[in-house]
């Protein structure tokens, strides 16, 4: 994620001028594919730090992206949901970063309501922590699901992820993930199952290495 500042300035511009001539943004990560069903999604702090440190921020996140995204399962969605046809299948906040699996018909209001959803946080955030020009979000990338496997190995990659990282024991010690709708709404065995028969194993060990 952050090798482009360890380049050269030769370097640089030689990677600039690649990704212009793939019709890709000069630094942004690209989104070649748009027209699937389901997106594993990931939003990172910038640098990696840590600005969602408390339970307060990381429910604040979470209750701003069910407000602009929609509602998970079968929960009824917001105004905002019903105009971008989009609904939330699992999800997890950490100290750094967060990831959401998604179903979206149209891909391409999703950049809009990162948008609206960073730039509120940040300027609350920084307001709280008497920070001027704080830049908290790096940046958001998508992962296309190509099957019911990988959507599968997706929901437990997401609820694994606290534990990934070093902040829990157990996928259940951490409050802000959709496991914990997951155990109500499916049960523990269904659980069980579904990490047995889709295990993680390496997934993810390339892609979100921020």
């Amino acid at each position: 994620m952050y090798e482009y500042h360890k380049l050269t300035a030769e370097q640089k511009a030689e990677l600039v001028k690649y990704r212009l001539s793939q019709g890709y943004p000069p630094h942004s990560p690209p989104h070649p594919v748009q027209d699937k069903q389901f997106y594993l999604l990931t939003a990172a702090c910038y640098e990696h730090q840590c600005h969602i440190h408390t339970e307060f921020r990381r429910q604040q996140l979470l209750d701003m992206i069910f407000d602009k995204f929609g509602g998970s399962g079968n929960e009824e969605m917001s105004a905002s949901a019903l105009t971008t046809n989009l609904r939330i299948c699992a999800w997890v906040v950490l100290p750094n970063h967060y990831h959401l699996l998604v179903q979206v018909e149209n891909f391409d209001v999703l950049s809009d309501l990162f948008r609206r959803i960073h730039g509120a946080l940040s300027r609350q955030w920084n307001i709280e922590d008497n920070i001027t020009k704080r830049k908290i979000w790096y940046r958001w990338s998508d992962r296309a699901i190509r099957s019911e496997r990988h959507y599968h190995t997706t929901v437990n990659y997401i609820h694994y992820n606290p534990v990934k990282h070093g902040l829990v024991k157990s996928p259940y010690d951490w409050v802000e993930s959709s496991v914990h709708w997951y155990l109500q709404a499916c049960g523990r065995q269904w659980l069980r199952d579904c990490w047995t028969q889709y295990p993680v194993r390496d997934y993810g060990s390339d892609w979100d290495n921020f």
